[in-house]
């Protein structure tokens, strides 16, 4: 199966980078490993003037268009997911999530921003085809504090929220069964 970690964070090091390595750790404990996409890295000109020529942006795009899990994590800014996100978004076409597997993260300053995956970054996902989403999971900064050596440490209530997602997307996307040996004539 694959699965496609897109960080919507314009930083290198980040709350919501933390959130969906956590993430990824745990998918990977129930055997599902994961490719990453870093928006930041792809190339700014050919994004934000929707090169479709650009090789880079069109291996990003393969990537999702190959992927039947998604997992996207962003920053709350001003109560709206990354602007980097949406620009990635809008490359996708009408389509371009339908028959896969969504499952949103986000961090921000505080509670207030709770409701941004729910009525900002929800519907346009809907409108581009997803059908079957993981419950999200929003972390406060509080709930992300650095430790000692400036790390992003997830607190327990997260950790465990993402335990619970990581289960419900092993849920909703079957594995394949096993290929069947022919039985051995004698």
């Amino acid at each position: 199966m694959s699965v496609l970690l897109i960080a919507a964070s314009p930083s290198q090091r980040s709350r919501s980078g933390a959130l969906l390595g956590a993430a990824a750790e745990r998918l990977h404990h129930h055997g599902l490993p994961a490719r990453t996409l870093r928006l930041r890295d792809l190339p700014a000109q050919p994004l934000l003037h929707a090169d479709f020529e650009d090789p880079v942006l069109k291996e990003a795009l393969a990537a999702v268009a190959q992927a039947r899990v998604i997992v996207l994590s962003t920053p709350i800014y001003k109560a709206a997911y990354s602007g980097l996100l949406k620009v990635f978004l809008d490359l996708l076409p009408q389509d371009g999530l339908t028959g896969k597997t969504v499952w949103t993260l986000a961090t921000g300053g505080s509670l207030a921003h709770l409701l941004a995956l729910d009525y900002g970054l929800l519907p346009v996902l809907s409108a581009l085809g997803v059908r079957a989403h993981v419950d999200g999971v929003y972390a406060a900064d509080a709930q992300i504090a650095k430790d000692a050596d400036g790390e992003y440490r997830i607190g327990e209530d997260i950790a465990r929220r993402l335990s619970t997602g990581a289960s419900q997307v092993l849920e909703r996307v079957p594995r394949p069964e096993p290929a069947v040996r022919p039985a051995l004539v004698l």
